[in-house]
């Protein structure tokens, strides 16, 4: 019935049809369920269909039969799909709604609309990864992905339906509503600038404490921006496949005394910020120096400091373009940097440390957020 009438008017339309007439007159969609499955380092989990002919991959999950409420059929789909009868879904991470006109929908296909519920998954340890086991009748294979892989191994509207679910769980925003792949509501941080999980090699986060070696010559220093709530800075650098996190800092030049002035440059440079007090974490060991052009091992520094002013966004001079800035907490940053249960740990010892140096309180769980292009004063 048209939704242009009064609420009376439709009240007494509806009163004279029959109870199939009005059934009939009611939109009918599918109902689909889908779980974001990541392993410790956030890559997701996709599997890949026997049955479809197109060669494109899924995240788990499936039809929800008739009569079956959507987190039901989630969980039958995850126990008959990968044998993990007991994974628990945490909330709804995304509801999308895909159109019958939609160009992802092959031609000829009978397809009334479709509403998907996409579910948090949660984490699986690798005792839980390895008990994985596939109907091979129906799946071929599964593999963990990087986020900017597993688009390519999707159809797009389901590319675009996992990362605004993933951003959903990775940033804590509100579930993400979508029509067609796209936001219906406002666009979270994360999508806005299309960051991704940068997933560094497991080498590059378990942290040494105390001096570094003298054998080892020092290539990086990146550090724990805190600002007063006890959320730290990350900054963005966007690119033609999505933005990659990292904390602020960067590569020690011959001009940088120390990896403190390292810090300070290059947190200004990248994201505007003014630093005090930085204070050394620890140093992880890079054994190639591959990145440095084969130097061979060297120390990357951490450190944690505090922000005491955000200025105006401006031009990164080494990239020529501006970082996205972000606003996260360390547990939310270290998913981002994609260091795994190490970079957790790390995480951990930067809270304590701004607990402890600076009286900074522990950011509670919050939505990430974008520094306004004007800057903070922080006092």
């Amino acid at each position: 019935m048209s939704s242009s009438l009064p609420p009376s008017a439709r009240v007494a339309s509806q009163s004279v049809l029959s109870a199939a007439q009005y059934a009939a007159s009611r939109h009918a969609v599918w109902l689909g369920a889908a779980a974001i499955i990541t392993d410790e380092i956030g890559r997701v989990l996709l599997v890949h269909p026997t049955y479809r002919d197109h060669g494109r991959w899924l995240l788990p999950g499936g039809v929800v039969e008739s009569g079956e409420h959507p987190h039901v059929a989630c969980r039958r789909e995850i126990t008959e799909e990968l044998g993990l009868a007991d994974l628990a879904l945490s909330g709804v991470l995304a509801m999308h709604s895909l159109s019958p006109r939609h160009p992802d929908i092959r031609p000829g296909t009978p397809f009334p609309g479709e509403i998907r519920y996409v579910f948090d998954g949660g984490t699986l340890t690798p005792d839980q990864a390895n008990a994985i086991r596939l109907p091979r009748e129906e799946l071929s294979e599964y593999a963990f992905l990087e986020t900017r892989d597993a688009v390519q191994r999707l159809r797009p509207v389901d590319g675009q339906i996992m990362l605004a679910a993933y951003r959903a769980r990775l940033g804590n925003t509100a579930t993400a509503h979508l029509a067609d792949g796209r936001h219906i509501l406002d666009v979270p941080a994360l999508d806005r600038h299309d960051v991704h999980v940068r997933y560094r090699p497991m080498w590059d986060s378990p942290l040494n404490p105390g001096p570094v070696p003298e054998r080892l010559p020092v290539q990086q220093a990146w550090a724990w921006c805190f600002v007063p709530d006890g959320r730290v800075v990350l900054v963005a650098d966007p690119s033609p496949r999505g933005a990659l996190p990292m904390l602020p800092g960067g590569t020690v030049e011959q001009t940088d005394t120390t990896p403190e002035d390292t810090l300070h440059r290059e947190a200004d440079e990248e994201a505007q910020l003014t630093l005090t007090d930085p204070v050394r974490l620890g140093w992880v060991l890079d054994e190639t120096g591959e990145v440095y052009g084969g130097v061979g091992p060297n120390a990357r520094v951490r450190l944690a400091a505090r922000v005491t002013d955000i200025g105006p966004a401006a031009v990164d001079p080494a990239t020529g373009r501006p970082f996205a800035r972000l606003l996260a907490t360390p547990a939310q940053a270290a998913a981002l940097l994609g260091w795994g249960p190490p970079g957790a740990r790390q995480a951990q010892l930067a809270i304590e440390t701004a607990r402890e140096r600076w009286g900074l309180p522990t950011a509670g769980p919050t939505a990430i957020e974008e520094v306004p292009v004007e800057g903070m004063q922080l006092g």
